[in-house]
């Protein structure tokens, strides 16, 4: 038999939840102090790596807090507090820096490996929910993330204290990005096979077309054998170069188009040079692929002559090339 249940109090309890986490995240400004930056100094100083612990839902905090300074610049990695006493403590060197959590601060299990954390003499960095507890006094630099109720109206599912916890292991995280001066550049490289890693890391000498490839045709060409270009190529366009090789311009699909919008037109007649775009738009080869991809959507073309310095065609690509690359 199916339950019948009350649609408007299902809305009702889904926004409750989240203003309470909402308002557990925005208690959390007013303890962004001098624990938390002495706590971003032990892990810039850091030689090492962070080791992020917890257990139970604070523990997958930790492990998604481990993965967000790992990409962001900051290395890290997650020991589980109850391995760690079976043999993972050796995961753990002089050079490290521990940031441990718990809503309590009572956690028996990590209160177990707090002895060698002391004897290896390295930093403590806690987030608790409980600052006069006993891992919290343990603690070089305790960060209060207690908060006033759980969103479970039960309060013992974690749910604000999590919220709040991952929250401010976002705020540790990115204040240490800026700190170290942390670039797209170094972001993507973390993140090569990704699409963020290829929008940043991929150029477009990576892309384009080059040598026998790119569609070209001289100043004298007729318009006929510039669109014979353009079918042979299949990049939408032609470009038009002089002796040495220089651009003198562009053209595209949609210039046809146009031009026998004008009427009846003897194609083959004209020459390439009299219709064509001069001073089109242009790149070079060095700059990043998703430049080029803004400078199309900004400017409505679907394809772009890559040019040296010195105006020398190099190169060309379109948009289908950004798409095969996954740029879009």
């Amino acid at each position: 038999m199916t339950r019948e249940f009350d649609r408007e109090k299902l809305l009702q309890l889904g926004r409750a939840v989240l203003d309470t986490e909402a308002e557990a995240v925005l208690a959390l400004k007013e303890r962004v102090d001098a624990a938390f930056v002495n706590a971003c100094e032990y892990m810039l100083h850091c030689e090492g790596r962070i080791v992020v612990t917890g257990m139970g839902k604070s523990g997958h905090i930790g492990d998604k807090i481990a993965a967000t300074l790992a990409s962001t610049g900051t290395p890290a990695f997650f020991v589980h507090p109850g391995e760690a006493s079976h043999g993972d403590l050796g995961m753990i060197t002089p050079r490290d820096v521990v940031l441990a959590l718990s809503n309590s601060g009572e956690t028996e299990e990590i209160l177990t490996i707090l002895p060698i954390i002391k004897r290896l003499g390295i930093p403590l960095i806690t987030l608790t929910g409980n600052p006069h507890s006993r891992l919290a006094r343990a603690a070089d630099a305790n960060i209060d993330v207690s908060v006033t109720k759980e969103a479970c109206p039960l309060g013992l599912a974690p749910t604000a204290s999590t919220t709040a916890s991952l929250a401010m292991g976002d705020a540790l995280a990115i204040a240490l990005l800026e700190s170290r001066g942390f670039t797209e550049e170094d972001f993507a490289r973390s993140h090569p096979a990704g699409s963020l890693g290829r929008r940043l890391l991929l150029r477009i000498e990576d892309l384009m077309h080059t040598g026998d490839a790119v569609p070209r045709v001289g100043e004298s060409a007729t318009l006929s054998e510039a669109l014979l270009e353009m079918s042979r190529k299949g990049l939408g366009m032609t470009t038009v170069v002089d002796e040495a090789g220089r651009l003198k311009g562009i053209f595209t699909d949609g210039d046809l188009r146009r031009l026998l919008d004008h009427g009846e037109v003897q194609i083959r007649k004209l020459c390439v040079s009299e219709v064509m775009q001069r001073n089109c738009i242009t790149v070079e080869s060095h700059l990043l692929a998703a430049e080029a991809l803004r400078i199309m959507d900004d400017k409505r073309i679907n394809a772009l002559p890559v040019t040296d310095t010195e105006g020398v065609l190099v190169g060309a690509l379109n948009m289908h090339d950004m798409l095969r690359a996954g740029v879009v």
